[in-house]
Order: C-alpha cells, then structure tokens, then sequence
C-alpha cells in the first residue's frame, strides 16, 4: 500500500497565516464598507425626512406597496392604525393616544434603544395635591414590537405636518392584514384598560366623608400596606388572594348574575388594627375610601342619594357599625325591607337632609334600608365595589348583617402574636433578629397585647436595644397584673364559697 508523504502536511500548515490574513483584510474591507452603506442609507434617511413632505412620502410608500403587490411580492400585507395626538383640526386631545404611549412605556426596552424621550405627566388634585408619573416615549421616527396572543405589532412614533412651531405626533400601529380583528378588537381595548390600571395605580387616593347629600373629599396619604401591616401572614395572604379574585371576577359575576362588590366584616378589640387593614386594602386595590358616617344621614332616601353618589372601583367604610344604630331594633318594627320608609312631609328637592329647628323629627335610617344597598335591587347601581364594616363587638350585630352576600369574608383582627410582632420589628428597625427576641416570643405567646400597645412601646426610642428592652420591661409587668388580677378573683371566689 502507498503512503502520502508526510511533508504535505507541513507545507500546507506554512501556507494557513498567510491565507488567514489575508481572509481577516477581506473581512474588515466588508465591515468597513457595511457600516459605510449603514452611515449612508441613515443620511439618506434624515435628508428624505428632512427635504420631502410626508404626503410625497406617503405616496412614495403606497407605489411601494402596489407595486410590491402587482408584481408578486411574497411578504405580508399589512395594515395600520394611525392614532393622532390631537383631532378636530387640533382642538382636541386623544384620549387613546395618550393612553397608548402610557401603555408603550412599560413595553419600551431602554437598553434597546439609542434615543428615547423622557415625559412627565402631572394631574392637579382638587386639594390642590399633584400626582403623576414619568414616562418613557420614543422619539419621532422610533419603533418598537409588541406581542399580544402570539401575534406582533409594531408602534412607530411619527412626526405630523404643519409649521415648525405647529408640528405634531401620531403613533402608527402595524400588523399582518390577517390579524386586524384581532388588533381592533382585543389588541386596542387591552392597551386601554392596561393604561387605566396604571392610571389608577400612580394617582392620588382620595378619602372622601358625606356632609349632608355629597361627599366631601380630601387626599389620602396613609402609608399602610400588606408588606407593613402587622398580622398573621397567613391570614394576611388569604386576604390578598380574595381580593385579586375579586377583581378577576368581572364577568363571572354577570354570568350569574351578581351585582360585583365584596363584601368584608373586620372585628376584634381595639387596637387591633382594622382601620390600618382598611387603608392597606385601599393601597392595594388604589381604590378611593368613602367613608361614611351614619350619624350624619337622616333617613333612607338621603343614604340612597349618597351612596348611588359612590363611583365604581371604590370602597365604602362603616366603622363601628354596631354603634351606629340599634340594627335588631330596626328589624323589629314590623317594616318590610324597601329603600326609604316613606316621603318625608317638609323634603323638599331643595332642601338639606338634616333636622331643622322647629321641623317635625326627621325619620331616622334602618337596616333595611342599608341592606338593600347592599344586596337589594340599588346593589346594581355600581360595580367593583369592596364594602367594609368594622366592628368591636361582632355578637351585637344582628345575624341578617352578617350573612354570606353581604358580609362575605369575617376577618378577625386579634392580638399581637409572634409573627405581627416580628413585622413591627422590621418597619420600625429594619431587624429580624436580636437578642430580646426569645423573651419576648414566650411573653406574647402568654399575654394578650394590641398590636397597638407594641407599636407604643416601640416608639419609645429610636435605638432598637432600647426599644426592646422597654418593650420586654413592660410585658413583664403586664403578666405580673395579670396574674395579680387572676389570684384576686380566685380569693374572691373562694371566700364568696
């Protein structure tokens, strides 16, 4: 058998540098004239933008495309929606357009991107408080992708016609021809509820108090929140859990037929809680408060005007609901459930809804007139509404309050247990452990103490040695009452024996 000789080899590897460089000049040759042809076709780019009006380009762009059409041309044909800044000659402002480039802005990859525009949007509160939100924009001539259901669309920001100090902005929304219903009518309604949801989520939260027929409203600034709130996690993540179902349930509840609101009783002693539980679930929902006072409404058909007056996506309160009225009582005059008791003789639609001096005794509100807002027929006047009582003694509430359908979910806000301490410990010191600790797990697991009471205690000093040591200090001399206070009674048993 031959055999190749063995110097071939080593010929050919002495010819490999030479070959390799010159392969690499040729690949920089083609680098250098690729970026040369990129630089160009943006010059040529800007010049076109620049020297031809946008109908010349807009036409250019149509013979394009028939021409693409005409002559076979195998891509896609598309479509776009042009969605104008301003229409009506200018006059007025597009609500979808500004709802869309809120929308981009979450979609926008700045990494991506080698210019973009920075806005900030400002809304003036009643109260004279502002709110707003910084935003995220491209430049006119940008583009960005999109994907919805599978399926792409492009946004392109487009500089408008006009004098130099007149010129506008639209963005363009391109897709495949055959997805254009999926675009119109699942694609564009997403983009806007989407922007609303964020709306509501960076604007102001307000509370608002009736006084008379309105409500009366103010900012509302209240820093609680589920991550800050001092309870048990678990009991804290069930509720989370019912409210994002909740908002998820919207036509579930017209399938069947249900008027959308939630309906949740808080109750325990005081200094539990509740009130703070209510603010966290209004930050979490960013839902307005309306909180309403009873002792302020003098009949029926004044409840009924006010809370008609409560839009969707808000919360009603009523705190102390046992205290506002004997509710068994109301249930036991014999009255039928019905919206009002009756016109009152001296209303007018021109008077106040209060007592006048010298005016027959305005008619006072019942249970039924507030259950039938509740789950009656004006249930319906609204939708994704959260209802909320509040209650320090839940046994003086009477049991057709309390029933599935208008108090839907019971939370029992009880005292401070080991874990609510523990997110005390970390909002007020920024700790998870220390050497207080163990103590102060076994005294709370054996003494009921408010989570108000501990927060008192933890105020006391900004060092977190100190606080805790005055907060150990004082649960020990609360069980040492307790346990006086426990051997007092035995004494006294036994001596009355």
């Amino acid at each position: 058998m031959d055999h190749l000789p063995l110097t071939a080899p080593a010929a050919a590897a002495s010819l490999l540098p030479a070959q390799g460089g010159r392969v690499l000049d040729a690949y920089k040759k083609a680098l250098a004239t690729a970026a040369s042809a990129a630089a160009y076709a943006v010059l040529a780019r800007s010049m076109a933008r620049e020297l031809f009006p946008d109908e010349l380009r807009a036409a250019v762009r149509w013979c394009a495309a028939v021409a693409g059409a005409r002559f076979g041309r195998s891509e896609k044909e598309r479509h776009t929606v042009v969605i104008q800044r301003q229409f009506d000659g200018g006059y007025n402002e597009n609500h979808l357009f500004n709802s869309a480039r809120a929308y981009l802005a979450t979609r926008i990859d700045p990494r991506a991107m080698r210019r973009l525009c920075l806005a900030r949007s400002r809304a003036n509160e009643p109260d004279g408080d502002s709110s707003g939100s910084t935003l995220l924009c491209m430049e006119p001539g940008g583009s960005t992708t999109d994907v919805f259901d599978g399926v792409e669309f492009m946004w392109t920001s487009v500089e408008t016609g006009g004098e130099e100090n007149k010129k506008g902005e639209s963005l363009e929304l391109s897709f495949d021809a055959e997805h254009t219903d999926t675009a119109l009518e699942r694609y564009v309604p997403f983009v806007m509820s989407t922007a609303e949801q964020l709306q509501l989520r960076h604007r102001a939260l307000r509370i608002f108090m009736n006084e008379g027929r309105s409500w009366d409203g103010i900012s509302h600034h209240h820093p609680a929140t589920f991550d800050t709130i001092a309870m048990d996690p678990a009991l804290k993540q069930s509720i989370v859990a019912d409210l994002d179902r909740f908002l998820k349930r919207k036509y579930y509840y017209q399938r069947i037929g249900k008027a959308w609101k939630r309906g949740y009783l808080l109750y325990g002693p005081p200094g539990t809680g509740k009130s703070s539980l209510v603010a966290a679930m209004a930050n979490y929902l960013r839902f307005d408060l309306y909180d309403l006072d009873l002792s302020m409404v003098y009949n029926n058909s004044a409840l009924q005007r006010l809370l008609i007056g409560m839009p969707n996506k808000s919360m009603l309160v009523i705190e102390d609901i046992d205290c506002c009225f004997d509710a068994a009582a109301s249930r036991e005059d014999g009255k039928a459930p019905g919206p009002d008791d009756g016109p009152d003789p001296d209303y007018t639609s021109d008077s106040q809804d209060a007592y006048q001096p010298g005016a027959p005794p305005p008619k006072s509100i019942t249970l039924s007139g507030l259950l039938n807002f509740i789950d009656g027929l004006w249930s319906t006047c609204g939708e994704e509404r959260i209802i909320v009582f509040t209650t320090n003694y839940k046994d003086r509430l009477d049991p057709a309050l309390l029933r599935p359908g208008r108090m839907d979910m019971h939370i029992y806000m009880g005292y401070c247990g080991w874990e609510a301490f523990r997110t005390l410990a970390r909002n007020y010191f920024l700790v998870d452990d220390h050497a207080l600790f163990p103590e102060i797990q076994e005294l709370l697991s054996a003494l009921e103490v408010t989570p108000a009471e501990v927060s008192e205690m933890l105020l006391r000093s900004e060092d977190v040695d100190v606080a805790l040591r005055v907060l150990a200090d004082f649960l020990q001399e609360k069980r040492r009452s307790t346990l006086k206070e426990t051997e007092d009674k035995k004494d006294v048993a036994e001596t009355a024996v």
